[in-house]
């Protein structure tokens, strides 16, 4: 039985960003649970005693602790069920929360290269001792077993497959760690049980749903999709950046081309956006634009949903 749980369903910062008075903020912080947003990031376990996580949000101490499934186990001293964490890109937003997984527990980063090379470049990230914490590269297309921190058989398996995208923000202008190909930025996950084949997809940051793309996800039973914006120029309008969307690898929910449109007509029978940011207007429960994302099958998740398929 494979289940998931929505550790964070937010764009980089959450909702509400510690500086920003935009009104999705202004709303979370005065209408309080149903709004907060932390850090996009979900778990996954094949037996609900093992899990692993999709990324490592800044805002994983706080998902942890709100998350009875991974809290350590009654009585033991040091303990985590959490075995492994796979990252799907470079980004703050994504990386950052290994600096608090540093305690000595073992647990295996798996990541393409590109990501590894990254890590390796920045000695902040060496707090994770690497007698207990194995870093362990992954290749696009290229099915794996996620391990146990003893070693075993998880029962699962992961295919990391490319999507479009682009670098972490923080390499703009300079040289990348990991060479200058593109393939590895940015990937999409199918984490599947292999005793039951179920699966679900992971696919938090996409800057174009292209016919292959299309074709992975058809008949899913479940998709995590990127849902950071809502238009295109979104940021722009309400004067929180300079940036589009799809400047930053991230294709918007509306429009001809956004993701609502481009996804109608698959076969998938669950549909979540996730790594919402706080400028998107479909996080609001009364807003035409989160009336339109449910009228075409899609769910907003709140943080701690979660999922048994």
């Amino acid at each position: 039985m494979l289940r998931v749980v929505v550790l964070g369903a937010g764009a980089g910062g959450g909702v509400p960003q510690w500086n920003c008075g935009c009104e999705g903020c202004r709303a979370a912080r005065t209408n309080g649970h149903d709004l907060l947003r932390t850090q996009a990031s979900v778990a996954f376990s094949g037996d609900g005693e093992h899990w692993f996580l999709i990324n490592a949000s800044p805002d994983l101490r706080q998902q942890l602790n709100a998350t009875p499934q991974l809290h350590p186990k009654a009585g033991a001293l040091r303990h985590t069920p959490i075995a492994g964490v796979i990252l799907t890109n470079s980004e703050v937003d994504a990386v950052a929360g290994l600096l608090s997984m540093r305690e000595g527990s073992p647990f295996t980063v798996y990541a393409h290269e590109k990501v590894l090379a990254i890590l390796a470049s920045n000695s902040i990230f060496n707090v994770l001792n690497d007698k207990t914490v194995r870093r362990q590269p992954i290749g696009l297309s290229e099915p794996f077993e996620p391990r146990l921190s003893d070693g075993a058989h998880s029962g699962l398996e992961v295919l990391p497959f490319a999507v479009p995208g682009k670098s972490a923000w923080y390499l703009e202008g300079k040289a990348h760690p990991g060479g200058e190909s593109s393939d590895g930025d940015t990937l999409g996950l199918k984490v599947t049980d292999k005793a039951t084949a179920k699966c679900f997809y992971f696919i938090a940051a996409c800057a174009e749903v292209t016919d292959a793309l299309k074709a992975e996800i058809d008949g899913a039973a479940l998709v995590f999709f990127d849902g950071t914006v809502w238009r295109d120029d979104e940021m722009i309008r309400a004067g929180l950046g300079h940036k589009t969307g799809r400047s930053m690898g991230h294709i918007a929910m509306s429009g001809d081309d956004g993701a609502i449109a481009r996804l109608a007509d698959l076969n998938i029978d669950r549909k979540i956006f996730l790594h919402i940011n706080n400028s998107n207007p479909a996080l609001l429960p009364g807003s035409n634009e989160r009336q339109q994302a449910e009228a075409a099958g899609w769910q907003i998740p709140a943080d701690g949903t979660e999922i048994v398929l």
